[in-house]
């Protein structure tokens, strides 16, 4: 069901070389970009008649109108089973709790008497979030990107969520019940590349946004590609990935269902276990056999993603080379399931996500830990982090200096300048001072 991979005995080679001895889903955004080009100039010319044409094509479903009424959202709220609104407002809570804590505030540094450099966080003014609705529903997904952008004091929130032809070409109702509790009242039926660019060029319903995050498909992917430097984007997210970093200590139970639990989410799914125990995957590969037989899903997703090039049972001499090995693949997720965890996980360094011992998986952290799921995948968290509340805002320098505190500077700033053969840099402070450059103190 799960491919094994070796790398035991031999030194692990560094950089580029170990990460391409790892597994990892074929995901080629550049390709895909070349289909969706077309799709966003339709949007960009046509508006709202091409996002209805796109629905009825890749959705099944025509619309009167793309913006969800208001009374839909009323409605899909009043109707919300009562433990599913208990849940998703827990994981509001626990949402705004960490995020809240993330907000930077206004810091002054005095550089010299009379010369300053204050630096202040702005919120980005408006921004579209997606929140996908392929094979599965995603309500989490709905807390994960408008919880940051809230507690960012972003004022103009727009959400997105592909037309679902069983409901009457609105999105999924539980999307629109996770909306109406956070209060965002701005909804469109629009999926895929289709919303990104909504979101971008704007359309004669909705706005045009400074930005656009969320996670989805290839598609969501590839159009975010083609709007960067338009708009700002969080990441290209690819398909979703656990790594497990074990010993002989971890319960193959639980490393079993993790895996599992990811390899659910699509058939491009990773789900990779690092391990120096022989016996420890052993035991896991048993153990997938019966779990995976007792779920759902498991033809059209969990056994094609556990048997893919993405997946595999990465054996290792110990749980250095383990780091090693986890650190090169920089996974979405990483649970550490180790002898003192803690100090393991203290030691990694790409991850998106860490989750300490046997009582963190990753599944608590999709909805009800207070993180957030939308993370870096395909190895970006070597260089990229997950959403948060400093997504969505913009660090502005204010500089404020006097006459003295530039006196005081001012033959630095020319020399700089005309090393650089930029005479006129030098010339702008000279003409402050008569063309002459105080001496300095």
């Amino acid at each position: 069901m799960i491919s094994r991979i070796d790398l035991r005995g031999d030194a692990l080679p560094e950089g580029p070389a170990l990460r391409d001895l790892l597994p990892r889903a074929d995901f080629d955004v550049q390709a895909a970009l070349e289909k969706v080009r077309p799709i966003c100039e339709a949007v960009h010319h046509r508006g709202d008649a091409a996002l209805i044409d796109f629905a009825e094509k890749f959705d099944g479903v025509r619309l009167d109108r793309v913006r969800v009424p208001a009374e839909a959202l009323t409605r899909a709220l009043e109707e919300l089973d009562p433990a599913v609104r208990a849940a998703l407002e827990e994981s509001i809570r626990r949402a705004r709790l960490v995020h809240r804590e993330q907000r930077r505030t206004t810091h002054t540094t005095q550089v010299v008497p009379g010369g300053s450099v204050t630096e202040k966080w702005v919120p980005v003014e408006r921004v579209g979030l997606y929140a996908p609705g392929g094979r599965s529903v995603y309500p989490s997904s709905v807390v994960m990107n408008v919880v940051p952008a809230q507690e960012a004091g972003v004022e103009s929130i727009a959400l997105a969520s592909p037309a679902q032809a069983g409901f009457g070409g609105l999105p999924h109702p539980t999307i629109l019940a996770a909306c109406a509790l956070l209060g965002v009242d701005e909804v469109y039926a629009a999926g895929g590349a289709t919303a990104v660019a909504m979101f971008a060029h704007g359309t004669e319903s909705c706005a045009p946004a400074n930005m656009v995050t969320g996670p989805g498909n290839i598609w969501v992917a590839a159009a975010k590609r083609h709007f960067t430097g338009k708009i700002g984007i969080d990441a290209e997210a690819g398909p979703t990935e656990i790594a497990v970093l074990a010993d002989d200590t971890a319960d193959p139970v639980h490393v079993a269902s993790d895996l599992i639990s990811q390899a659910e989410h699509d058939p491009l799914a990773a789900a990779v276990l690092v391990t120096d125990s022989v016996a420890l995957a052993d035991a896991v590969e048993k153990e997938l056999e019966p779990q995976v037989a007792a779920t759902k899903h498991i033809e059209d997703r969990i056994r094609p993603a556990l048997a893919g090039r993405q997946s595999a049972i990465v054996l290792v001499d110990g749980i250095d080379e383990g780091l090693r090995v986890v650190d090169a693949y920089g996974a979405e997720h990483l649970e550490i399931q180790t002898a003192d965890a803690t100090a393991v996980a203290d030691r990694v360094k790409n991850a998106g996500a860490i989750f300490i011992g046997p009582w963190a998986p990753v599944s608590l952290g999709d909805y009800a830990a207070g993180s957030n799921h939308v993370l870096p995948t395909g190895g970006c968290a070597c260089h990229s982090s997950g959403l948060s509340v400093q997504s969505f805002l913009r660090g502005i320098h204010i500089v404020d200096y006097t006459k003295d505190a530039l006196a005081e500077v001012a033959h630095h700033v020319v020399t700089l300048a005309e090393a650089e053969d930029l005479p006129a840099h030098g010339a702008a402070v000279k003409a402050r001072f008569g063309w002459k450059v105080p001496e300095s103190k």
